[in-house]
């Protein structure tokens, strides 16, 4: 274009003005980028799939407190009134609850010897119900059956040798989807169990954990006074369906205390931190947006008003309309495409800084093209405006004082 000449000879002698807009660019780029960056990734962890029929699962705490209170008996006795009551689908003892920040964990590997490579992944105890009471799409092989399931106190050296695992884990472990019939053993220790199923989808109790979708399921069920179930209803009736569980349960057995909570609960509150997170770094992004629009304007309209007689001189030499709004928006493009060079380094950068002090991850590069296109166009959006004023000053009017 005929006017980049004449511009980067203007923009020379007005240093200040310039480097304010392209500075406010690069930074603005820098910033936002990086937290949309953020920000998709943190949906991208909230949206991870967990297998868990998330809206209709239902846990129930029970404690005991009685000295005649008999946690064996209990759980029989509150499996079957919970299985009997209309809308419930299933209900299966557990002892930790998914995607809660609580639960149990331990260290597995494919061989026996101790000193191999393993991974660590939670455990979850449940019975025959389990799988439907949880809502989980069984890829290969069985659940537990009725016969498979022991019950055993808390502080045991005994655990079943039965156990279904994730698919994660399966292809961590095995590079395979269905290692149905191999050993699972325990790291640090001589046990192994016999894999008989593998569930598609089914994640530990921590959701910021390296082991989040690696978890193992044994057919057991923890006689203790301190009591946990899952409980599945029927789409859509799981609120109508907990005061009516409370009542069934302390009716049952008056010496206990029970507490109910809903997986989505659970996983609200697990990721209260990263919906926090993301809310400020959009209002913070909006803003910084917002902010560098207005330093646009202000700048051009400052411009614009400075070169009045500048522009009609144009205009008394024949220069159209048009011919003045293309010059701002390119001497606008150019500021902007600068700011844009800049703010990708300084974005780079900043991410690099992100990774190394906390560990997040590096930016995807397709970021910056983005927001290049994105900022040039808030740039001519911004510009348009005082351009278009400075277009419509009269030769006339530009001159008068000549």
């Amino acid at each position: 274009m005929s006017e980049i000449g004449p511009i980067l000879r203007a923009l020379l002698r007005n240093k200040t003005s310039a480097l304010l807009i392209a500075g406010q660019c690069a930074l603005t780029l820098a910033i936002v980028v990086n937290a949309l960056f953020i920000i998709v990734a943190r949906q991208e962890l909230m949206q991870r799939p967990t297998g868990l029929d998330g809206e209709n699962i239902v846990y129930v705490q029970s404690m005991g407190f009685t000295r005649d209170f008999r946690p064996e008996a209990v759980i029989r006795e509150d499996l079957d009134l919970l299985r009997r009551l209309p809308g419930v689908v299933a209900a299966s003892p557990i002892n930790a609850i998914p995607l809660s920040g609580g639960g149990s964990s331990r260290g597995y590997s494919k061989e026996e010897n101790t000193e191999s490579e393993g991974i660590g992944a939670a455990y979850y105890e449940l019975d025959e119900q389990g799988q439907k009471a949880l809502g989980l799409n069984l890829t290969a092989g069985r659940w537990f059956r009725p016969e498979d399931v022991q019950a055993l106190p808390e502080n045991t050296d005994q655990y079943p040798y039965q156990a279904v695992i994730s698919q994660a884990m399966a292809r961590k472990l095995y590079g395979e989807d269905a290692p149905l019939g191999k050993r699972l053993y325990f790291q640090n220790g001589q046990r192994s169990v016999a894999i008989i199923g593998v569930v598609e989808h089914l994640p530990s109790a921590w959701v910021h954990a390296e082991n989040f979708p690696y978890s193992v399921v044994y057919p057991r069920i923890t006689t203790e006074k301190f009591i946990r179930y899952a409980l599945r209803t029927e789409p859509g009736r799981r609120d109508e369906l907990m005061p009516v569980v409370e009542q069934a349960l302390r009716k049952a057995n008056a010496g206990r205390i029970i507490r109910l909570r809903t997986q989505s609960e659970a996983s609200a509150r697990s990721y209260r931190g990263d919906k926090a997170m993301n809310i400020i770094l959009a209002s913070v992004s909006g803003l910084i947006v917002v902010i560098t629009a207005l330093g646009i304007v202000g700048l051009a309209t400052f411009s614009v008003r400075r070169r009045t007689r500048q522009i009609g001189t144009r205009r008394a030499l024949g220069a159209s309309q048009w011919q003045v709004l293309r010059y701002f928006l390119v001497e606008n493009w150019l500021l902007t495409t600068i700011g844009v060079l800049l703010g990708s380094g300084l974005a780079v950068a900043l991410n690099l800084y992100l990774v190394e002090t906390y560990s997040l991850e590096r930016l995807n590069l397709w970021y910056l093209p983005a927001a290049a296109v994105l900022l040039w166009l808030l740039g001519w959006a911004a510009v348009y405006a005082p351009a278009r004023r400075a277009s419509r000053i009269s030769p006339a009017t530009a001159t008068r004082n000549i």
